[in-house]
């Protein structure tokens, strides 16, 4: 047995939310089951110490509901109560619990002290997935959560480690939200790494195939060279690779957002020689802690009009995709990595390559539909993680 990530998400500052003595119900899907879990929660990104009151973990039935039965309290060094420094996380102690792979589990914990206007909530926006927020009062133990109000953030939660089968792998996606799955159905689990989990535990079924628990560290607007939510792609290598717990293997699809530079900023514009050296960076550092790394070529975005700035109708230029182009070239040339995962290759349309087939493209022409998210899952070919 051995302790690898089952579930996990990206932490970065987030903007709009305090807590007045309330209690946070927040929804993991997680790939990989097991029967003893523990959970992190972080304050990355918090100007103040985050005190926890009381914390559980249980199945989900639907919506903010649990299975009373499977309710198991969260302790921290034995403690039902702990504080999280500022810039710091916590793992709690070890629980069982026997939960099945590619289930709901809450999270709930109780936030004793008020939260306000320059604490720095530690979160993950726009998540796809339903959270929930209940009236003031601990409810950590309620079956059915007085829901106050719901959200599509993830907050403060960061990730479930699960005591896996001897010889269970772990790998974390890494992109921007391409791979956070932005504009996929909420609630759906339709995003790509979940399409990766459930091939990974439909062949173990089937074949006994090796598992693996899927850690998803996509997060909108992630770039590779400059800063960007959540901390460049360098910058927060560190911390959203290499220190996830049981990591084996890295899925990267990077380097849209630097060749788009929303602010048009000069000072921000990249090369395509830069955008591969960081690339190769990442390789170096993922090969020093034996990862196996593999790279994802770049979707077409021909005529993406997400959310442009004022006065623009999109973000695509023919310049950014020769950028693009030239790195899918070299990625598929090189030998810098473990192998490349040709997502453009299968999402373009055949008859104009530079843009995504109508039924892959959610229609702003940059994020993929559910259709298209399901398919990159698909074309990862299982034995990679052999």
């Amino acid at each position: 047995m051995g302790w690898v990530g089952t579930w996990a998400s990206t932490p970065a500052a987030t903007d709009g939310f305090s807590f007045s003595g309330q209690t946070l119900r927040m929804i993991a899907h997680v790939s990989i089951g097991g029967m003893q879990l523990r959970v992190k929660i972080s304050n990355a990104y918090g100007k103040r110490q985050l005190k926890i009151g009381a914390a559980t973990i249980a199945c989900r039935t639907e919506g903010a509901a649990i299975d009373p039965q499977t309710l198991r309290t969260l302790t921290f060094d034995g403690q039902e109560t702990t504080a999280i420094s500022a810039g710091a996380f916590a793992v709690s102690d070890e629980v069982a619990l026997e939960f099945v792979p590619l289930s709901d589990l809450t999270i709930s914990f109780y936030l004793p002290d008020d939260i306000r206007e320059g604490f720095d909530v530690t979160g993950h926006a726009t998540c796809n997935q339903t959270n929930y927020i209940s009236s003031p009062g601990n409810y950590v133990e309620s079956t059915e959560l007085p829901v106050a109000q719901s959200t599509d953030t993830y907050l403060f939660v960061s990730g479930i480690d699960v005591d896996a089968l001897a010889g269970t792998g772990g790998i974390v996606t890494l992109g921007d939200s391409l791979t956070d799955c932005n504009i996929s159905t909420v609630d759906a689990n339709n995003r790509w790494p979940d399409q990766l989990a459930r091939n990974i535990i439909a062949r173990h079924e089937k074949e006994r195939g090796r598992l693996h628990g899927v850690m998803n560290q996509g997060i909108g607007g992630s770039k590779i060279i400059h800063d960007a939510r959540g901390g460049s792609s360098l910058q927060r290598f560190d911390r959203d690779v290499i220190a996830q717990t049981g990591v084996t293997h890295l899925i990267f699809q990077l380097g849209i957002n630097d060749i788009r530079n929303r602010g048009s900023d000069p000072d921000l514009v990249v090369s395509a020689e830069e955008l591969v050296a960081g690339m190769k960076q990442m390789a170096v550092r993922a090969h020093a802690r034996n990862i196996k790394i593999y790279a994802g070529t770049l979707l077409p975005y021909e005529n993406e009009d997400y959310n442009p700035p004022p006065g623009l109708k999109g973000l695509y230029t023919e310049e950014g995709n020769q950028k693009r182009l030239a790195i899918n070239s070299w990625l598929r040339q090189t030998d810098v990595f473990d192998a490349v995962i040709d997502f453009d290759k299968e999402l373009q349309n055949p008859e104009h390559p530079n843009e995504m087939l109508p039924l892959y493209d959610c229609g702003d022409h940059l994020h993929p539909s559910d259709a298209g998210y399901i398919r990159m899952g698909d074309v990862i070919d299982l034995s990679l993680f052999d």
